[in-house]
């Protein structure tokens, strides 16, 4: 492999090209002996722009499965995914060969700004709790519709597909979108600026979004809307049996982030569910103990579960707290 570029295969999107770059400088800093190059690919999921990702019809993998064919043949040696994209099942012969140190794991509010001459505008401090009854919030996500359902019942959800800067662009032009629901790691990976009265401007050069300061962001704790299994993390999958890309992601992986995607992703497999499932879960490790706290919107109503354990039991921690939500209900 001295003699050949090792291969990082990405998709195609700003936010896909920011993560992959980002793990390419890694790459040359850690092995400044080695040659790396980025090579795009499209996968399903780019093709599918008007699918809802809440269809259950909708294929596994849905941005991953044409990045692993490349590993899978040799065209590719590493796979850059947004962790949250990776199915927990990989296909044989793969593995997570390693994940990058975790951004920002909140979700965000997006709003228009008051004045702003399109529909409804917040001021500063607009939250959820201060959404307009009966305003419409649009995402793509059951598990972040789910989690405004629960919190604001007299609010509509309705679908919005795109890349983050189209979704904001589409929010800045459209009347019929009051606000939407994004990850704060896209928009600090993508060069987004936030001000200390929510306004967002900056973004990447090419960027389709909104111009600046028409939109307003409210950060989410994550104890009021638990993120997604990985968000904010990224994964680097790898040939099983490719030693030396192997001993490339140790030198990249960053252990706290691994232990609290591990416990996470181990929730997400024993809850039969994939990456669009309405679950969530968040690690967080303080000390020498991981901590995990769940929700499940899978059955009749949501249900929720918190434990702790060491730190080397991660995946029994997932896999406990899924059976305390998958079990009989206190209320059936």
């Amino acid at each position: 492999m001295a003699n050949k570029p090792i291969i990082l295969a990405t998709r195609g999107s700003a936010l896909a090209l920011a993560q992959a770059h980002a793990v390419l400088r890694q790459c040359r800093e850690a092995f400044p002996a080695l040659a790396f190059e980025i090579r795009v690919y499209k996968t399903t999921g780019d093709k599918l722009q008007t699918a809802a990702l809440a269809q259950s019809e909708l294929p596994k993998g849905l941005f991953t499965k044409e990045l692993e064919a490349a590993l899978l043949n040799g065209e590719a040696d590493i796979a850059v995914h947004s962790l949250k994209d990776l199915p927990t099942a990989l296909p044989e012969g793969l593995a997570l060969g390693a994940v990058g140190q975790r951004e920002d794991a909140r979700d965000i509010l997006v709003t228009r700004v008051a004045g702003s001459g399109v529909g409804r505008g917040y001021g500063p401090g607009a939250s959820l709790a201060t959404l307009a009854p009966g305003c419409v919030v649009a995402t793509s996500s059951t598990r972040r519709a789910a989690q405004v359902r629960e919190l604001r019942p007299d609010v509509d959800v309705a679908p919005i597909r795109g890349n983050v800067g189209t979704r904001l662009r589409k929010l800045a032009e459209n009347a019929d979108i009051d606000a939407t629901l994004l990850a704060a790691a896209g928009i600090r990976r993508l060069g987004f600026i936030v001000d200390t009265e929510g306004r967002l401007s900056g973004g990447p050069p090419d960027s389709e979004a909104a111009p600046p300061g028409l939109l307003r962001v409210a950060f989410l704790s994550p104890l009021q809307v638990i993120p997604c299994v990985g968000q904010a993390a990224v994964g680097i999958e790898i040939r099983a049996d490719d030693n030396e890309v192997s001993g490339i992601c140790a030198g990249l992986n960053h252990r706290e982030t691994e232990l609290c995607v591990r416990a996470e992703r181990s929730f997400l497999s024993a809850m039969g569910g994939g990456c669009q499932a309405a679950v969530a879960a968040h690690g967080v490790i303080e000390g020498a103990v991981l901590r995990l706290r769940a929700v499940s919107y899978l059955g009749r109503e949501a249900r929720r579960a918190s434990g702790e354990a060491p730190m080397d039991q991660a995946e029994l921690l997932g896999a406990d707290l899924a059976a305390l939500l998958a079990g009989p209900s206190e209320n059936a």
